[in-house]
Protein backbone atom coordinates (compact mmCIF):
# COMPACT_ATOMS: atom_id res chain seq x y z
CA UNK A 1 0.00 0.00 0.00
CA UNK A 2 2.79 2.45 0.84
CA UNK A 3 4.72 1.56 -2.32
CA UNK A 4 1.72 2.41 -4.50
CA UNK A 5 1.31 5.76 -2.74
CA UNK A 6 4.98 6.65 -3.16
CA UNK A 7 4.99 5.65 -6.85
CA UNK A 8 1.82 7.67 -7.45
CA UNK A 9 3.33 10.73 -5.74
CA UNK A 10 6.54 10.43 -7.76
CA UNK A 11 4.54 10.15 -10.97
CA UNK A 12 2.37 13.14 -10.10
CA UNK A 13 5.46 15.24 -9.33
CA UNK A 14 7.08 14.15 -12.60
CA UNK A 15 3.99 15.05 -14.59
CA UNK A 16 3.90 18.44 -12.88
CA UNK A 17 7.50 19.08 -13.87
CA UNK A 18 6.66 17.97 -17.43
CA UNK A 19 3.82 20.50 -17.57
CA UNK A 20 6.14 23.29 -16.42
CA UNK A 21 8.71 22.20 -19.01
CA UNK A 22 6.07 22.22 -21.75
CA UNK A 23 4.99 25.69 -20.63
CA UNK A 24 8.57 26.80 -21.28
CA UNK A 25 8.16 25.51 -24.87
CA UNK A 26 10.58 22.60 -24.46
CA UNK A 27 8.13 20.03 -25.78
CA UNK A 28 10.56 17.19 -26.49
CA UNK A 29 11.99 17.39 -22.99
CA UNK A 30 8.47 17.61 -21.54
CA UNK A 31 7.39 14.49 -23.41
CA UNK A 32 10.46 12.64 -22.15
CA UNK A 33 9.76 13.73 -18.56
CA UNK A 34 6.16 12.58 -18.93
CA UNK A 35 7.40 9.20 -20.14
CA UNK A 36 9.72 8.84 -17.15
CA UNK A 37 6.98 9.84 -14.73
CA UNK A 38 4.48 7.34 -16.16
CA UNK A 39 6.79 4.37 -15.56
CA UNK A 40 6.21 4.09 -11.77
CA UNK A 41 2.43 4.23 -12.17
CA UNK A 42 2.62 1.65 -14.94
CA UNK A 43 4.69 -0.67 -12.78
CA UNK A 44 2.24 -0.29 -9.88
CA UNK A 45 -0.72 -0.89 -12.16
CA UNK A 46 0.84 -4.03 -13.62
CA UNK A 47 1.25 -5.48 -10.14
CA UNK A 48 4.83 -6.57 -10.51
CA UNK A 49 4.81 -8.11 -7.02
CA UNK A 50 1.73 -10.21 -7.66
CA UNK A 51 2.62 -10.98 -11.25
CA UNK A 52 1.78 -14.68 -11.31
CA UNK A 53 -1.29 -14.47 -9.11
CA UNK A 54 -3.58 -12.07 -10.92
CA UNK A 55 -2.03 -10.53 -14.02
CA UNK A 56 -3.83 -12.49 -16.70
CA UNK A 57 -7.38 -11.42 -15.77
CA UNK A 58 -6.74 -8.04 -14.14
CA UNK A 59 -8.01 -5.04 -16.13
CA UNK A 60 -5.80 -2.80 -14.00
CA UNK A 61 -2.73 -4.80 -15.04
CA UNK A 62 -3.65 -4.52 -18.71
CA UNK A 63 -4.22 -0.78 -18.25
CA UNK A 64 -0.74 -0.65 -16.69
CA UNK A 65 0.67 -2.34 -19.79
CA UNK A 66 -1.09 0.33 -21.83
CA UNK A 67 0.52 3.07 -19.73
CA UNK A 68 3.94 1.43 -20.14
CA UNK A 69 3.32 1.19 -23.88
CA UNK A 70 2.46 4.90 -23.99
CA UNK A 71 5.68 5.68 -22.11
CA UNK A 72 7.66 3.57 -24.57
CA UNK A 73 6.03 5.37 -27.51
CA UNK A 74 6.96 8.72 -25.98
CA UNK A 75 10.57 7.58 -25.53
CA UNK A 76 10.92 6.38 -29.11
CA UNK A 77 9.05 9.37 -30.50
CA UNK A 78 11.30 11.87 -28.80
CA UNK A 79 14.39 9.98 -29.97
CA UNK A 80 13.08 10.06 -33.55
CA UNK A 81 12.46 13.81 -33.32
CA UNK A 82 15.96 14.39 -31.95
CA UNK A 83 17.54 12.31 -34.70
CA UNK A 84 15.58 14.11 -37.39
CA UNK A 85 16.52 17.51 -35.99
CA UNK A 86 20.06 16.43 -35.09
CA UNK A 87 19.86 18.32 -31.82
CA UNK A 88 21.33 15.99 -29.28
CA UNK A 89 23.76 17.60 -26.88
CA UNK A 90 26.71 15.65 -28.30
CA UNK A 91 25.88 16.73 -31.84
CA UNK A 92 25.48 20.39 -30.84
CA UNK A 93 28.86 20.26 -29.09
CA UNK A 94 30.54 18.56 -32.04
CA UNK A 95 29.03 21.01 -34.52
CA UNK A 96 30.20 24.00 -32.49
CA UNK A 97 33.68 22.54 -32.15
CA UNK A 98 33.85 21.85 -35.90
CA UNK A 99 32.83 25.43 -36.66
CA UNK A 100 35.48 26.80 -34.31
CA UNK A 101 38.15 24.56 -35.84
CA UNK A 102 37.13 25.56 -39.34
CA UNK A 103 37.36 29.27 -38.53
CA UNK A 104 40.52 29.27 -36.42
CA UNK A 105 43.03 28.15 -39.10
CA UNK A 106 41.81 30.82 -41.51
CA UNK A 107 42.06 33.47 -38.80
CA UNK A 108 45.63 32.44 -37.95
CA UNK A 109 46.80 32.25 -41.58
CA UNK A 110 49.86 34.36 -42.36
CA UNK A 111 49.39 37.64 -44.16
CA UNK A 112 51.04 38.15 -47.57
CA UNK A 113 53.73 40.44 -46.14
CA UNK A 114 54.66 38.34 -43.12
CA UNK A 115 53.64 35.66 -40.68
CA UNK A 116 50.55 35.54 -38.47
CA UNK A 117 52.41 37.49 -35.77
CA UNK A 118 53.45 40.31 -38.07
CA UNK A 119 57.14 39.41 -38.44
CA UNK A 120 58.64 39.37 -41.88
CA UNK A 121 59.49 36.04 -43.41
CA UNK A 122 62.27 35.37 -45.89
CA UNK A 123 61.14 35.48 -49.47
CA UNK A 124 61.24 32.24 -51.40
CA UNK A 125 61.79 32.17 -55.13
CA UNK A 126 58.64 31.40 -57.06
CA UNK A 127 58.74 28.95 -59.96
CA UNK A 128 58.73 30.50 -63.38
CA UNK A 129 55.37 30.39 -65.15
CA UNK A 130 55.12 27.89 -67.98
CA UNK A 131 54.66 29.00 -71.52
CA UNK A 132 51.50 27.93 -73.29
CA UNK A 133 53.26 25.36 -75.50
CA UNK A 134 55.48 23.73 -72.82
CA UNK A 135 54.85 20.00 -72.21
CA UNK A 136 53.42 19.20 -68.77
CA UNK A 137 55.35 16.98 -66.37
CA UNK A 138 53.18 14.05 -65.20
CA UNK A 139 56.02 11.97 -63.75
CA UNK A 140 54.74 12.30 -60.17
CA UNK A 141 51.26 11.23 -61.20
CA UNK A 142 52.65 8.27 -63.14
CA UNK A 143 54.70 7.23 -60.08
CA UNK A 144 51.59 7.25 -57.92
CA UNK A 145 49.66 5.21 -60.47
CA UNK A 146 52.48 2.68 -60.74
CA UNK A 147 52.68 2.43 -56.97
CA UNK A 148 49.02 1.43 -56.85
CA UNK A 149 49.35 -0.94 -59.78
CA UNK A 150 47.32 1.11 -62.25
Amino acid sequence: MIAETVCSAVSAAGLGIAVVTAYRKRYVAAARLAAYSLVPVGLVMTGVVGWLADTALSPTAWAGFGVLGAAWLLFTGTRAVERRRGTTAAERGAAGKAEREAVAPAAAAPLPGGTAHGTARPSTPRPAPRSAGAPEDFSDIEAILKKHGI
